[in-house]
């Protein structure tokens, strides 16, 4: 294993996969070479639930983090507070590395819209959204982790750039970002925005992980659905990723159209050859300077 050239001072885990139930069964019989497995959160609230039952097993043998959908940490609504006991419930149970959600909104007035709608960014939001993790983060008695949105629309009320909320939210509520490269692509290629300025955007000693995916693209727009096998604009990307934050905790996530988890290890193991050769290439620069 390289050592890790990483500012961040969240752990480095290495190399993982989206845990999926389709999945679960070869997991068991083969223990394949996955350094980690992130699961989904809401999947396995459910006390003594068969989903809870196999993860058992499962992180009897692999380091496990978590992943929600349903924290509306941008929302208008008070916290879900039913729900985030129910979180820490779970983490206290399965002990995760770390509990990520969204940087987003996801429902009003107790309607769940189940999706995950992007933010304004101004001064108000940012307020809003810094005390809102303050209190999350302070009832499961940990730093959480928010990852940016595929958007596809902005609105008249943003006031600066994505990656800047991003930085000053991480840093106002002491909090660390989950960055998914495909995101960053998707919400580029549909607001004709430039990926690397988002890069240089990112405060590096505030990434703690990494989303890779695949998506759709119509044409005159891109949908973030996590359904076919990642593309290699977004590699590149994610190279020039490694090449700003150094080694981080990498993932490769998979939602729909779910193959043979023989697919998703060759593309998690070239996330990792990728990281490497980047990473010596890094090395060698900052030796000779």
């Amino acid at each position: 294993m390289l050592n890790k050239l990483n500012n961040s001072l969240f752990p480095y885990l290495g190399f993982g996969l989206g845990l999926r139930s389709e999945h679960y069964e070869t997991i068991l019989e083969e223990l394949p070479k996955v350094d980690w497995f992130e699961i989904l959160t809401e999947n396995y609230l459910v006390p003594n639930g068969k989903p809870l039952q196999i993860l058992d097993k499962i992180r009897q043998h692999y380091p496990v983090v978590m992943h929600g959908v349903s924290l509306s940490i941008g929302g208008s609504d008070p916290i879900d507070m039913n729900y985030l006991q129910q979180v820490k419930q779970l983490a206290e149970y399965i002990e995760p590395k770390w509990i990520s959600d969204h940087l987003c909104w996801t429902g009003v007035d107790g309607v769940n819209l189940h999706d995950l709608l992007p933010l304004p960014y101004n001064q108000q939001t940012i307020d809003h959204v810094v005390s809102r993790i303050n209190q999350v983060q302070e009832f499961l008695g940990r730093r959480i982790l928010l990852e940016n949105v595929s958007s596809y629309l902005t609105y008249t009320q943003s006031e600066i750039p994505e990656w800047e909320f991003l930085d000053i939210i991480s840093r106002q509520a002491d909090c660390y970002i989950l960055l998914d490269v495909n995101n960053i692509y998707v919400s580029a290629y549909n607001q004709c925005f430039d990926p690397q300025e988002y890069l240089k955007g990112i405060p590096v000693d505030r990434v703690g992980q990494i989303h890779l995916a695949g998506h759709s693209n119509k044409g005159n727009y891109i949908l973030d659905t996590h359904d076919d096998e990642i593309i290699e604009s977004v590699w590149k990307l994610y190279c020039d990723a490694i090449q700003r934050f150094g080694l981080v905790s990498t993932m490769i996530e998979r939602d729909d159209n779910i193959p043979n988890l023989n697919v998703l290890l060759k593309e998690m193991n070239y996330a990792r050859s990728l990281a490497e050769i980047t990473f010596k290439e890094l090395l060698a620069v900052n030796r000779s300077s």
